[in-house]
């Protein structure tokens, strides 16, 4: 990957509703070569996808929760099962397995309170876990999905 590449994909970071002649005429390149640069980034793994990001509060979902998740269960067959079954409910958004205190956080957005309530119950109901904490963000200060790429 090359300052190129780099470029192609700090812009479709920023926006991924570019047109590939938009794209190119940004980058320095003429759209067939660009074409092919995306291309390739797309089959190498680099670029997995392109989205619309949403608007959570607009869309009344406005309650962001980190969940610290402990487990006594270190086998492969109990995270499978687990990871599945968190990556079915679809509030939530982020899913890590981490090295510290808690074995797993999950971010999960929601209406309110009560929805956050409503998915613990059926979380706790789906696979057994030793601890669940929650933390509920009061002000989203920064987020974005661009990657650094230096």
């Amino acid at each position: 990957m090359d300052a190129t590449d780099r470029k192609i994909l700090a812009e479709l970071q920023r926006d991924a509703s570019l047109s590939n002649t938009e794209l190119a005429a940004r980058v320095g390149l003429s759209p067939t070569p660009c074409w092919r640069r995306v291309k390739q980034l797309e089959a190498g793994g680099v670029l997995r996808r392109r989205v619309a990001l949403l608007d959570g509060p607009a869309l009344g979902l406005g309650t962001t929760v980190f969940v610290a998740i402990k487990t006594r269960h270190h086998t492969a067959e109990w995270l499978d099962a687990f990871a599945r079954t968190v990556s079915s409910f679809e509030e939530v958004t982020e899913f890590y397995r981490l090295a510290g205190e808690s074995d797993y956080l999950l971010k999960v957005v929601v209406p309110d309170i009560a929805a956050y309530d409503a998915f613990y119950k059926r979380l706790i109901a789906a696979i057994e876990l030793s601890d669940v904490s929650s933390a509920f963000a009061m002000e989203e200060i920064k987020y974005t999905t661009e990657l650094p790429l230096g």
